[in-house]
């Protein structure tokens, strides 16, 4: 099956759940506050909530280079497969927590497990598919992070009816399970011999430290991690706290708003990715620079989204404005890797994927611990409006320097 036309989409469906997982177990908690604060009372403080929150992704933040050199130098299977069992295995833990102090290194060792997934998937699925496909099959693999995203938001409905601890450990549980058949049918990519030496590939990989100059001489290189770090301001920042926002702007009680924001934009961003892959993978065969004005036009919706969220106050307008934030956030993201396959090789991609989460996530932890200082000042959605400037910003630089040579870079000989 593995050398099969058909085993690149069974590999996206068998990391699609993954991701699923990824997301709805880091999510839960940003939901679940309600019903933890009754055996933590150090959550009735926003700031501490933000504590919270923002230890996962410091040290997913920094984790994720040294993910992305792991991965191109290990068998990215069995790194998948350990991060998954780990993760999983945290968040069944999570349920026994009786302390904060517990919660918040749980949380950390969860941030170190889940940053090694990412980097290896993404750079998986972009071996195994071409330029035909890339957008397309990466877009599927993040509808689950979305829809992993949009069930976490369902972990305070579920809370509300039992308990936050049998959340916990109910849907850890799931990934132990999982990680099991992943051992059996998930598989690595591998270049023929003759496949290299036909297009006079190097095959050898770069001494650890050199990896960083191939990296950071290449100007293209940074102005992808500065256009794809600043959106993740309100990224993370709709993910971590829009269910606070929707609350105290609607004035209705967390298990109400919890899915409400977060399926909104969870499933607006899973039509974005697809629309995105699919728009993106048909411009990039009549012109280089396609993925990147697809990616540009994702970006342009959330501008008047980031607006309308901070400065609306009606559910029309907030619902609406959510709506439009995750569509284009998903032609953004949908087009990230893809992007990055037409500036860096394949033997250095998830390494360059891994500092790209640096930037992005290190922006995320800074924005939310500020929207926490935020929410109990009273100026949450005066924030969210202010960010959009930012990301007008990252959209003119795109558009402005960014300009490849090629459809897929590879070095040679």
């Amino acid at each position: 099956m593995k050398n099969s036309k058909i085993y690149p989409w069974v590999l996206v469906a068998l990391l699609w759940v993954v991701a699923l997982l990824n997301y709805m177990d880091r999510q839960m908690l940003a939901t679940m506050k309600p019903a933890m604060m009754v055996d933590f009372v150090e959550l009735e403080s926003a700031e501490n909530f933000g504590r919270l929150m923002a230890v996962f992704m410091w040290i997913y933040a920094f984790m994720s280079p040294v993910s992305g050199l792991i991965a191109d130098r290990l068998n990215r299977k069995w790194l998948i497969i350990i991060s998954l069992f780990v993760w999983s295995s945290v968040t069944i833990t999570m349920g026994y927590a009786e302390t904060f102090q517990q919660l918040y290194w749980l949380r950390a060792i969860m941030g170190v497990s889940e940053a090694m997934y990412i980097p290896a998937a993404l750079s998986l699925i972009a071996d195994f598919h071409s330029n035909k496909t890339r957008s397309l099959a990466i877009g599927i693999h993040l509808t689950g992070l979305f829809m992993g995203q949009a069930l976490g938001g369902f972990g305070a409905t579920i809370a509300d009816h039992w308990n936050w601890k049998i959340t916990f450990q109910l849907f850890g549980s799931i990934g132990v399970v999982y990680s099991f058949v992943l051992v059996v049918f998930l598989k690595e990519f591998k270049s023929s011999k003759a496949e290299l030496l036909k297009n006079n590939i190097i095959e050898n990989k770069v001494p650890f430290f050199k990896v960083f100059s191939v990296l950071f001489s290449n100007i293209s290189y940074w102005i992808i991690l500065f256009y794809f770090a600043v959106p993740f301001l309100p990224g993370w920042g709709t993910k971590n706290w829009l269910p606070t926002l929707f609350a105290s702007t609607l004035n209705i009680d967390m298990a109400q708003a919890g899915p409400l924001s977060t399926i909104t934009t969870a499933v607006s961003s899973l039509f974005g990715v697809i629309i995105g892959g699919i728009v993106s993978d048909r411009w990039a065969r009549k012109h280089l620079r396609g993925r990147i004005y697809t990616s540009s036009l994702g970006l342009a919706l959330t501008i008047p989204a980031l607006l309308l969220l901070g400065f609306g106050h009606s559910l029309a307008h907030i619902i609406v404005a959510a709506c439009c934030f995750g569509f284009g956030f998903g032609m953004f993201d949908v087009n990230n890797m893809p992007i990055l396959c037409q500036f860096v090789a394949p033997k250095h991609r998830a390494t360059a994927f891994g500092f790209m989460n640096l930037t992005g996530i290190l922006a995320g932890a800074f924005i939310t611990d500020l929207l926490g200082k935020s929410a109990d000042e009273g100026h949450l959605g005066q924030d969210f409006g202010i960010m959009a400037g930012a990301v007008f910003v990252a959209l003119v630089v795109q558009l402005l320097f960014l300009r490849p040579k090629v459809s897929d870079y590879v070095e040679k000989n």
